[in-house]
């Protein structure tokens, strides 16, 4: 069942796939492709030069790019280093750049020539920081830190090729309630056995697939399966920079993808599409795949009846390299439910009153054991210690269970807002809002969206009785990713909170349902 085949070094892997594959296109985006010898060769020209710049074993990188093959050249090359690839979103703005570069003492950062002099003017706040690396020039930009250049001319020092697979090499940032996003700490062995667990044995993903993969490169769900699932598996995949419903019909409709992985908001605006052009039946596609947030039961059926593809769900989060639970193609399958724990992990719905097992059936916080666990947060014992005990992830989330095993997440003990797919703090906004010069008091909560699942509604006390929320919101755009800034305001005359001072959000619910 297991391939344990798959979980290897990364210059392991990448050489195997050189030896065998050599020519086949491993990635490709919109401007050009890499093949396997290629993909080899570039990484381990790449790893070199970044040792040359200082690099050492356990040293952090950014990765501070968009959607491209150079994204999975540079994640790669960071490993074949010796170093610990830190992720940024290309949508991210300075505050949540500048927090991660700091917080994860990264010593390079590779970006485009775009956003070089934007990067460069951020190194006097972030110590640690000596080398930008661009992937064309810049207006700051030398031939020295000229990506392409580098990938191609060979190093004064070879790539070290580390062979520990139980050591550090992501740092993925999500966040928390504290509102300070949190760094999960994940390993190659962590990542990797996703792929041996679940990619290969349950999507039966191989050399043979051509995925299609819309989903940002900087997330855990596509770092794992789009960056090294496909590189584990020896299978060809299309990189889009962002996703568009109109581009990925187009693409699909070529009949030469096999898979596509997706959030349920993706799959929301494909189902659309296809009800207003019934020639959208898909016949090269095998499979797709929905993880990030809950799909609801009755998108799954009338997508698969519409679209004529199977949609596989899967529940997973960035604590566990992603997938805990996942729909098999073959064999029962309960809508609405997450599926079953992938092979080799151990699941348990703890009562949250008791500690104590919940019966089946019965709701209660899911808990994760397995060798795909993170090793901690980084820089942030207290967090790691509130997690992790004795071997089990407390999730927060709330599950029950049927007497199959099938697992629903019905919702969450945490505070975050999924919005689709991607996390919200209630807080990190509220922190924002707060320096707002026209606002006392503020308060986040998710409200229901029917194709994004959630969305952040924002709860304001006004400085004075003219309020405009026009002025927050542009406050909000300012600092926020696009993501993140409020969907609706509202002005209240108080924010509900305990005598300790702790918002009761769900007061906030009732004033909407009362207006």
């Amino acid at each position: 069942m297991l391939h344990t085949q798959l979980i290897t070094p990364i210059p392991t892997l990448l050489r195997q796939h050189a030896d065998t594959r050599g020519e086949a296109v491993a990635y490709r985006d919109i401007k050009r492709s890499v093949s396997y010898h290629e993909l080899a060769k570039r990484t381990a020209n790449l790893a070199g030069h970044l040792v040359a710049f200082g690099v050492k074993a356990g040293d952090t990188v950014a990765l501070f790019l968009p959607n491209s093959v150079e994204w999975i050249e540079t994640c790669f090359a960071i490993n074949r280093a010796g170093g610990i690839c830190v992720p940024i979103s290309y949508e991210a703005v300075e505050g949540e750049i500048i927090y991660r570069l700091q917080d994860a003492a990264c010593k390079v950062i590779v970006t485009t020539g775009e956003k070089q002099a934007f990067v460069e003017a951020l190194k006097s706040q972030c110590a640690d920081l000596c080398e930008t690396i661009a992937t064309d020039h810049g207006a700051a930009g030398t031939d020295r830190n000229r990506f392409e250049l580098l990938a191609s001319t060979a190093p004064s020092i070879p790539a070290p090729d580390p062979a520990d697979i139980f050591a550090a090499a992501f740092i993925i940032y999500t966040s928390g309630t504290t509102g300070r996003a949190k760094g999960v700490v994940l390993s190659v062995h962590s990542m990797l056995w996703i792929a041996a667990s679940c990619w290969g044995p349950i999507l039966q993903l191989s050399s043979a697939d051509t995925i299609l993969s819309p989903l940002p490169l900087f997330h855990s769900y596509a770092l794992n399966l789009s960056v090294l699932g496909v590189l584990a598996l020896g299978a060809s995949e299309y990189i889009m920079e962002k996703f568009s419903t109109t581009e990925v019909v187009r693409l699909l409709k070529t009949g030469e993808f096999t898979f596509i992985p997706g959030v349920p908001t993706m799959f929301h605006y494909l189902l659309e599409a296809g009800k207003s052009d019934p020639s959208v039946r898909l016949e090269g596609l095998r499979l797709a795949m929905s993880a990030g947030a809950i799909m609801p039961a009755t998108l799954n059926r009338e997508f698969e009846a519409q679209i004529g593809v199977s949609l596989l769900d899967g529940y997973g989060i960035t604590e566990t390299s992603t997938m805990v639970t996942m729909n098999w193609p073959t064999g029962t399958r309960i809508l609405g439910s997450c599926g079953l724990p992938v092979p080799g992990l151990s699941v348990r719905i703890m009562d949250p009153a008791t500690g104590e097992d919940a019966a089946t059936g019965a709701e209660g916080e899911l808990i994760v054991r397995g060798p795909n666990l993170m090793s901690g947060y980084h820089n942030k014992p207290a967090e790691t210690e509130a997690a992790l005990r004795n071997g089990w992830y407390y999730t927060g989330d709330l599950a029950r269970s049927d007497p199959n095993g099938y697992l629903t997440i019905t919702g969450r003990l945490k505070e975050l807002i999924i919005r689709g797919g991607q996390n919200i703090a209630p807080a990190e906004i509220e922190e924002v809002v707060l320096g707002c010069e026209v606002v006392i008091d503020c308060a986040v909560i998710g409200t229901p969206h029917a194709h994004l699942g959630e969305v952040p509604t924002l709860f304001v006390v006004p400085r004075t009785e003219i309020s405009d929320s026009a002025i927050i919101l542009e406050h909000c755009r300012k600092h926020l990713s696009a993501y993140k800034v409020p969907t609706a305001v509202h002005f209240i005359d108080q924010i509900p909170r305990t005598g300790s001072g702790k918002i009761m959000r769900f007061k906030l619910r009732e004033h909407l349902t009362s207006v």
